[in-house]
């Protein structure tokens, strides 16, 4: 990979191993990548910023208000810069911080400025990184599209032995790379793209609904990482509990035809359909306007189809893409390619529900990409954000 006149902004907080980021610095610039480094005050009592100064050729930050002339263009123009941001190591405190939004120093000010990439490497000693507190706000992060390198296990400084020491260098760097590939491809740029996300809900009475158990994550991170890659997004989603992506157009939505008619609204203006929703099939056929009541050994409910909304998109799509999703229990392979065929996908994206780490409400799955040739292509579990880049590359053969 050519990484010429790439930008890394590494931030460097005051824990034992921020010797380790004057190592990571060095092998990025080796690299000819640029590194501009924003130290905490901390962190400057475990390694001096000269020495970075000394690795990267560039001025090392440390305080906002050392020369007020020119501290709020300094931060906006490193965030601005940044094609990835790391914090390296990252401390429970560094973690809290930017979980809760607080930009009390330059680094926190910075991170909250930028639209990079942001990639947190933890370090700090196991109580504190397996405290739920800690927990919670890796979570909020995650949630948020930070990324991490988790920490190895092992002999920390304090003596004590578990998880929470710095994961290797060489993880990092790669982790880095990585990003700075996926964030130079701005193979969506010029494209508009339509993705639905999350469950719908099915009204019964004032007080119920039918639903699924979709959390809507896969949809989110594949509209965040279109993003990355250059897109315009519309992002139609059901009911969720997940934070809205930056930059996107946002429709709420909560029945299917509710869906429905939120897609067939934009679909002329979109060069690109991803339907990651998990749409109801059926519907109540009426609505109960008073809660129903608890009489009966037994309750009859009459159900009715609800339109299909990626068979209607295949009928009038034209010249658009058109992605699918199978979410199945048995017969992956065979009910995901009769789908792609009734309803004139592009590519199918097919998961079984029923395998560990691969199902609703989780952070990782495990895909099969199949093509309009049938041809199968088969990944093993990654992340739901790397998996979302790996349909994005699947589509961008198509564009």
């Amino acid at each position: 990979m050519n990484t010429s006149k790439k930008n890394v902004v590494l931030g460097v907080t005051g824990g034992i191993a921020a010797y380790k980021a004057a190592d990571l610095t060095s092998r990025l610039v080796k690299k000819d990548i640029n590194v501009d480094v924003i130290m905490t005050k901390e962190a400057t009592n475990f390694i001096s910023p000269l020495t970075f100064e000394a690795l990267t050729n560039n001025k090392v930050v440390v305080d906002m208000f050392t020369d007020r002339k020119y501290w709020e263009i300094e931060h906006i123009s490193l965030a601005k810069k940044a094609d990835v941001f790391a914090i390296v190591p990252a401390t429970a405190n560094i973690i809290a911080k930017i979980a809760h939004g607080i930009a009390d120093d330059m680094l926190t000010t910075t991170i909250l400025a930028t639209k990079s990439p942001v990639l947190i490497a933890p370090a700090m000693n196991t109580n504190m990184y397996t405290n739920p507190v800690t927990q919670k706000n890796i979570k909020i992060l995650k949630e948020y599209g930070f990324l991490f390198v988790e920490p190895a296990a092992g002999r920390l400084a304090c003596g004590t032995y578990g998880a929470g020491r710095l994961a290797d260098v060489e993880e990092i760097e790669k982790a880095i790379l990585e990003l700075l590939d996926n964030e130079k491809k701005r193979d969506f740029e010029g494209k508009k793209v339509l993705v639905t996300a999350g469950p719908t809900r099915e009204p019964l009475d004032p007080v119920r609904y039918i639903t699924n158990r979709s959390s809507g994550k896969m949809g989110y991170e594949i509209a965040k990482a279109l993003v990355e890659r250059g897109a315009q997004v519309i992002l139609v989603s059901g009911p969720t509990y997940i934070e809205v992506p930056k930059d996107v157009t946002f429709i709420p939505v909560e029945t299917a035809v509710d869906m429905y008619n939120a897609v067939m609204m934009h679909l002329n203006e979109v060069d690109i359909v991803i339907g990651a929703a998990a749409v109801s099939d059926y519907r109540p056929k009426e609505m109960k306007k008073e809660k129903i009541k608890k009489d009966d050994e037994k309750l009859t409910i009459e159900l009715v189809k609800n339109p299909d909304i990626m068979y209607e998109v295949g009928q009038k799509k034209g010249n658009k893409i058109l992605i699918g999703f199978a979410a199945e229990t048995t017969n992956l392979v065979e009910y995901a390619k009769r789908k792609l065929k009734e309803k004139n996908m592009d590519l199918i994206v097919a998961n079984d529900v029923s395998q560990e780490g691969a199902g609703f409400e989780v952070d990782t799955n495990i895909i099969k990409i199949i093509d309009r040739d049938l041809n199968v292509k088969e990944y093993p579990l990654m992340t739901k954000i790397e998996a979302s880049h790996v349909i994005l590359d699947e589509i961008a053969k198509l564009l």
